[in-house]
């Protein structure tokens, strides 16, 4: 099968490298920063007044899709997950805790630096390769337990959104109707996401490649955390 030679015989090695690394580089081309908003959407949401809500389900999975930040963490999550109620779990609990500091933050109006916000989310990758590659039992003995990292920082993810939906000073008339509709489209947009990333693993998995170079796979995916924190902090202190 194609999917066999292209995640096993000679060169796999190399072929999955080549893959991962173009994979992040499509992400970290899409926008400077994790939760950069296009022009035109920006636009949208800063004109719109009224409950508009297909428009938000839209604007929220395209959210998704596109935010690398939020699904370099998502792969890590499911790396090693097998079972769709495993996977289920930890989505849902993902999603709990994006929704929640989103529509809080957005609604108190509470905000803090969203370059600082985004750092914490490039750690997030950063955590979740670790714990892939069992650092924390080898370096501390112990297993940090990964449903409440995974909420925790899933808080920090729909937070650094409130962070930038609050500086486009959108209009009160149907706010909580359209972040809900919003908030919606992002579910939407996550299923999408991992559902094209749980086929793509379910072919590499099949391989005799996969436990060989998941380690290789999981220092990239850390790599590109380390750089998403490296980028955030040079903004804050440029911007500051």
């Amino acid at each position: 099968m194609l999917s066999q030679r292209l995640f096993s015989g000679p060169g796999a090695r190399l072929r999955i490298g080549l893959m991962l690394t173009a994979m992040l580089l499509l992400f970290f081309s899409i926008d400077a920063f994790a939760h950069n908003v296009a022009e035109g959407d920006k636009g949208y949401i800063q004109e719109s007044s009224g409950v508009l809500f297909f428009p938000f389900v839209y604007l929220g999975a395209k959210h998704m899709v596109t935010g690398y930040d939020h699904l370099l963490f998502l792969f890590g999550v499911i790396f090693f997950l097998y079972r769709m109620k495993d996977i289920g779990i930890y989505v849902t609990l993902f999603a709990i805790g994006h929704s929640t500091t989103m529509l809080l933050g957005v609604l108190t109006g509470f905000s803090v630096s969203a370059y600082l916000i985004d750092a914490i989310i490039g750690l997030s990758v950063v955590y979740k390769s670790l714990d892939n590659l069992g650092a924390f039992q080898r370096w501390f003995g112990f297993q940090p337990n990964t449903k409440v990292a995974t909420l925790v920082f899933g808080f920090f993810h729909g937070f650094g959104l409130a962070t930038k939906i609050i500086e486009f000073d959108i209009s009160p008339d149907g706010l909580l109707s359209n972040l809900i509709a919003f908030n919606i489209g992002v579910e939407l947009g996550q299923l999408l996401a991992l559902g094209g990333i749980l086929i793509l693993m379910g072919f590499w998995r099949r391989t005799p490649s996969f436990m060989r170079h998941a380690f290789a796979a999981n220092t990239i995916v850390m790599t590109a955390g380390f750089v998403l924190v490296g980028m955030q902090l040079a903004g804050f202190f440029v911007a500051a």
